[in-house]
This record gives structure tokens, C-alpha cells and sequence, in this order.
């Protein structure tokens, strides 16, 4: 690929399709109109790119003549393209890495939930209710965007939010993070978190009253 260079037309004669480039150096270099890539005549003292090469008898002459501004406009598409092509990639690995801490996040409370019954602490009964109801809340969601997909009938959000708080709150935030779905809303977004604050408040009090019958003797 030629070099390129950059200067301004310095004379122009339309009349006979020719004229001159002053390079950045201050010389002086010929150029025809077939040379001239704009769909239109050359202007005095309009910026141009170019590069040098020979005519026929081998004399210098600029080659394929380019307005800087066009030039500088393609630039700039192409540089923007590079932005968001790195940003949606960026994004894209952002988006994979937060997936993966929300699953080890689901995972390590069910593993605390076993824990805590090993400890005697807690009952297999509870940890089959999380199990259970994230997979149905989970299941929720797949429906829910489904419908809204659809056109069909919609889950209410009160309703996502009722099974979250009683428990369903990492099969939520799994179809949110994987499903993509009630993840851009706010509002949702800062219900789900107080769902989650309600349930693990709801764990504590049965961890600290000795267990589920101390549970239902408050209700």
C-alpha cells in the first residue's frame, strides 16, 4: 500500500481537468480529476489525502486523491465501531462473570443450608422447601417470559415477589441472571433485594427460636 500524504490544492484548471498539491513540505505535485475519488470538482485550498506515484512517462503525480474530511469521517465510523464492539465484549464478559458469581452464590447457600443440618440446627424439611420453591420460581420466570414474549397472560410481579421472600429468592435470581429476565427493571430489581432481606430474616428467627415448631407457634 502506497503512503499517504497530506496537503491542499493549491491551483486547479476545470477547464483543462488537472491541477496541484502543496504537500505538508511544501512541494508541489500534479494531479488529474480521473484521480480525484469525490463524486465532484476539486476546490482551491480544500485538505486532501493522497499518495505519489508516476505517469506514464514517469513523472510524479498524486494518486488517488481523497478529501481529509471524508477520510477523517471513515475514521471516525471505524474507530466507533472498534468502541463498541470492545464494550459489548467488555460487557458481554461482565455479564458471563456476574452469571457465574450468582450461581456459586445460589450454590453456597444451599450449601450452608446443609451444613446447618448436619450441625442439627436446621431440618431436611427446610432445605427441601428452598430446593423446591427455587425450582418453581425458577419455572415462574421461564413462564413469565414466555408470556411476555407471546403476548399471553403475565405472572403478577407481586407474585414473583411472595414466592422469593418465602424462599424461591436463588431460583429468581438465577432466571434474572440466565433467563434475562426482570433483570433491567429497578423497582423489580430493589423489591427482589428486599424479598431477600425478609427471607433471610425469616431463616434467622427459626434458627435462633430452635426451629420450625417455634415458628409456628408465633404464627
Amino acid at each position: 500500500m502506497a503512503h499517504k500524504q497530506q496537503g491542499r490544492v493549491k491551483k486547479w484548471q476545470d477547464d483543462k481537468g488537472f491541477g496541484f498539491i502543496e504537500t505538508e513540505t511544501g512541494e508541489t505535485v500534479f494531479f488529474h480529476v480521473s484521480e480525484f475519488k469525490a463524486q465532484r470538482r476539486p476546490n482551491i485550498g480544500e485538505e486532501v489525502v493522497f499518495s505519489v506515484g508516476q505517469d506514464n512517462q514517469g513523472r510524479l503525480q498524486a494518486k488517488s486523491v481523497q478529501e481529509l474530511g471524508f477520510i477523517q469521517q471513515k475514521m471516525a465510523q471505524k474507530n466507533q465501531k472498534i468502541r463498541q464492539r470492545n464494550q459489548k465484549r467488555s460487557a458481554q464478559a461482565e455479564f458471563e462473570a456476574g452469571q457465574k458469581k450468582r450461581l456459586f452464590l445460589g450454590a453456597g447457600f444451599y450449601g450452608v443450608l446443609i451444613l446447618l443440618v448436619v450441625m442439627n440446627k436446621l431440618s431436611w424439611l427446610v432445605v427441601g422447601w428452598y430446593v423446591a420453591l427455587g425450582v418453581i420460581t425458577y419455572l415462574t420466570y421461564a413462564k413469565d417470559k414466555a408470556a411476555a414474549q407471546n403476548g399471553d397472560w403475565r405472572t403478577p410481579e407481586m407474585t414473583l415477589h411472595i414466592m422469593s421472600a418465602l424462599g424461591g429468592w436463588v431460583g429468581a435470581m438465577i432466571a434474572q441472571t440466565y433467563l434475562r429476565h426482570k433483570s433491567q427493571k429497578p423497582e423489580f430489581r430493589m423489591a427482589y433485594y428486599l424479598t431477600v432481606v425478609i427471607n433471610m430474616a425469616g431463616l434467622l428467627f427459626i434458627l435462633a427460636g430452635g426451629g420450625l415448631e417455634a415458628l409456628a407457634e408465633w404464627l
